[in-house]
């Protein structure tokens, strides 16, 4: 957009578009002609949020920044009071709305992950392959859950959350639709990997799209909620897959995959605008530069970074998520021990088909039931972090507590009752005890397990704000490898 520029005088709801003569932009860049209207978020509708680029109203463009408009001194262009492009404006209905899709969103790219292994049976018997062979299908899934966020959340930092949540939930249900149709095993196995890489971005891009829109005091309930979601699909994937399995064979779950991850593909398209603060502060910054032809960047632009070419912004944002572990104690320590739980939990999903299916002799729709159990474990655990959200906020309003530690108390819970509920799972798993026994011990390994993951996510979100995405890719870099490997 060289000469067109969408500027609003007035009512925003009533955009529309109109090429600038020269001689509409006075020497100082204010727009002649143009009374400055108030800026009200209820004036943006969706539509205009999620499809246009930016919108420059008649105040943003007349705004006196700081700076002269130079190469030495260009302006500075920071969100105006009560500016409807800034994501903390939205009414809180539109944030919980887009939090919930990228929630069910990240559900779907988890539900991927287990559902797969529900059909071992019928993939044996189809492909007339081992065991061993079906579940690299599960193992290399995981592994591009490690490899796609180390460049999918550093390159949503650089170029936005929506245009990186389009492309690689369009890539995840063509590689799903591949899947379902491969006629060979190591066709599967490949777009499985594929699957996983893309299908990534959700679980590194939905905590820097919870930072974007809500201020710490509210985060803490937003991370609960998304969290739910990430954390129960592996459990609700068995559940839904064994049926599907023995009623439709394997290809159908394959189709169910496909089809829950593209439904929210396109509902994520249509709904979710741009949330990071830097992009929509650039991509303004670079129309005022066009409408005026005095040089404007974005407040969180050094001079240095905006001459960089996009060689050396690509370097740096694909480095930054292994500076942060290597460089930053706190976010190796807390991924990794992140990731042994996280890996605990996907050896205990290939535990329950030999504790239930083959100890027990359940049948194999039944033997996914015990899933459930998983589902309550990690609710419960949501919904605990949830009601200890009145502590963090009674702790934070004594200044000296204002900090990220004050997120952790839940973890020290959470680390104690984690391995009580693992051993309890463990040494009751024989069939000459009830079964409800084991599941007990699940409910309170995932519920320990929600409890720490939770904390540590929202300290680590309250210490690297707008670098939430990079700081979750590290994150799960450990986790996937050590998930994978198990």
């Amino acid at each position: 957009m060289d000469e067109k520029a969408e500027i609003v005088s007035g009512p925003i709801n009533a955009v529309s578009s109109a090429v600038l003569p020269s001689s509409a932009v006075g020497r100082e860049g204010k727009l002649e002609g143009q009374t400055p209207s108030g800026v009200s978020s209820d004036r943006v509708k969706i539509w205009q949020l999620v499809f246009r680029v930016s919108i420059i109203t008649s105040e943003v463009y007349s705004h006196q920044y700081s700076g002269s408009g130079t190469e030495d001194e260009p302006y500075v262009v920071d969100f105006l009071p009560g500016d409807p492009l800034n994501p903390h404006n939205w009414e809180t209905w539109r944030r919980w709305m887009f939090l919930s899709i990228v929630a069910v969103s990240t559900l779907a790219v988890s539900f991927c992950t287990s559902a797969y292994l529900s059909a071992l049976p019928q993939l044996r018997e189809h492909f007339q392959v081992s065991d061993l062979v079906i579940t690299l299908g599960l193992s290399l899934f995981i592994l591009g859950f490690a490899l796609g966020p180390l460049a999918w959340g550093p390159l949503s930092e650089e170029y936005g959350r929506q245009p990186l949540y389009f492309l690689t939930c369009a890539v995840l249900t063509v590689m799903n639709i591949g899947v379902a149709s491969a006629n060979s095993m190591p066709t599967l196995i490949v777009l499985r990997f594929f699957a996983g890489a893309f299908g990534a971005s959700p679980l590194a891009n939905s905590g820097g799209v919870i930072a974007d829109m809500f201020v710490s005091e509210q985060r803490g309930v937003g991370i609960a909620a998304w969290s739910a979601c990430a954390f129960i699909g592996p459990a609700v994937g068995p559940i839904v897959a064994n049926f599907v399995a023995v009623a439709a064979g394997w290809r159908w779950v394959m189709w169910t995959m496909t089809l829950f991850a593209g439904t929210f593909w396109i509902v994520g398209a249509l709904v979710i605008p741009e949330t990071y603060a830097p992009v929509i502060l650039r991509r303004r910054s670079q129309k005022l530069t066009k409408l005026t032809g005095k040089l404007h960047i974005s407040i969180y632009e050094s001079k240095s970074e905006h001459r960089a070419t996009t060689t050396e912004k690509i370097r740096k944002v694909l480095f930054r998520p292994w500076k942060l572990l290597i460089y930053e104690p706190i976010v190796l320590l807390i991924s990794v021990y992140m990731a042994i739980l996280y890996a605990t939990l996907f050896m205990m999903l290939g535990a329950f088909p030999i504790v239930f299916a083959e100890t027990r002799h359940w049948a194999q729709g039944v033997s996914g039931l015990p899933f459930i159990g998983i589902c309550v474990g990690m609710i419960s655990g949501a919904l605990h972090t949830i009601y200890d959200n009145k502590r963090y906020l009674r702790d934070i309003e004594k200044p000296e507590n204002l900090t990220p530690e004050a997120r952790l108390p839940p973890a020290l819970l959470g680390a104690v009752i984690t391995p009580i509920g693992m051993f309890l799972f463990a040494w009751t798993n024989f069939p000459s005890i009830h079964w409800i026994v084991c599941i007990i011990g699940i409910v309170i390994y995932c519920h320990g397990s929600v409890l720490v993951f939770l904390s540590g996510m929202n300290y680590l979100l309250d210490s690297y704000t707008i670098y939430a995405a990079s700081c979750l890719a590290a994150n799960a870099l450990l986790r996937a490898i050590l998930a994978a490997a198990l």
